[in-house]
């Protein structure tokens, strides 16, 4: 697949490097660049991303780093089979538990809710970090949802973390699960809180929490843009009141025809 000229490969984190001083220079490069692209794509297109990481992993399988991102790259096309066979395979070449959650995830979209649960019992879950923890958590809740057990969901993102005023990366989704199976149970006021306190915490806009709490709140967003076209279309749909002139029917039918075509315009936009 072809690299654009910008991307060197110099992009990547400096441990990933680190680890790709194991292959010959060009092949680490070649690598790198394949990995750098699956970072910038997996996101606004995870198909894309998907491609680079199967170059990088044609060319690298048995670094660690790339059969992680090769993880991430499937776990964004919902491809949880083969997320987690990367993802293991990851994390017997490295010895960490990071990756824990997300393979608790993807029992999650196999459709395996148990498996997850039970992977939030393990001993690995003390290995993690504070941000593991919390993301462990997130997915035991998940978990829970998907067995229909809403109140254990509920109780299981309560947590000091949640009870927290200080504000760091998982904050805002942390709250805006809790809001969320708030809802879900049909506690309209506390979750309308939750989300607010989410919107909060959410600077970098990674959840939807400023649609939800509108949506709680009645509030409805209009397009300016359907609204002109809308108006423009009713605007050519007006008939002439009085007959023109000879002339003034000519004006008249080219005024008509301007009209006409920008509702035409405008219909095209909103489609």
């Amino acid at each position: 697949m072809p690299i654009p000229e910008d991307v060197t490969g110099d992009e990547i984190d400096k441990d990933v490097r680190q680890e790709l001083q194991s292959l010959p220079k060009t092949l680490a490069e070649d690598v790198a660049k394949n990995l750098v692209m699956v970072a910038r794509l997996i996101d606004e297109d995870p198909e894309g991303a998907y491609g680079y990481s199967k170059v990088a992993l044609r060319l690298a399988s048995r670094v660690a780093a790339v059969r992680e991102a090769a993880g991430f790259a499937a776990y964004a096309n919902q491809k949880y089979s083969e997320a987690l066979a990367e993802f293991r395979a990851a994390r017997r070449m490295s010895g960490s538990a990071e990756l824990w959650p997300v393979m608790a995830d993807c029992e999650r979209g196999l459709g395996r809710p148990e498996k997850a649960l039970d992977m939030a019992g393990a001993p690995e879950v003390h290995k993690l970090d504070k941000a593991g923890q919390v993301e462990m958590r997130l997915v035991a809740a998940g978990a829970r949802r998907d067995m229909g057990q809403l109140d254990a969901a509920i109780v299981t993102l309560q947590s000091p973390e949640l009870a927290s005023n200080s504000v760091q990366p998982w904050t805002a989704r942390l709250r805006y699960a809790y809001a969320d199976a708030l809802l879900a149970a049909e506690r309209r006021a506390e979750a309308r809180e939750w989300f607010a306190k989410a919107v909060e915490a959410d600077r970098d806009g990674s959840t939807d929490a400023s649609d939800r709490l509108a949506e709680l709140d009645g509030v409805e967003f209009v397009d300016a843009l359907d609204d002109e076209a809308a108006d423009t279309a009713d605007t050519a749909d007006v008939p002439a009141q009085d007959e023109p002139e000879p002339e003034d029917r000519d004006k008249g039918k080219d005024i008509h025809e301007g009209t006409a075509n920008a509702a035409e315009d405008g219909n095209e936009d909103e489609d």
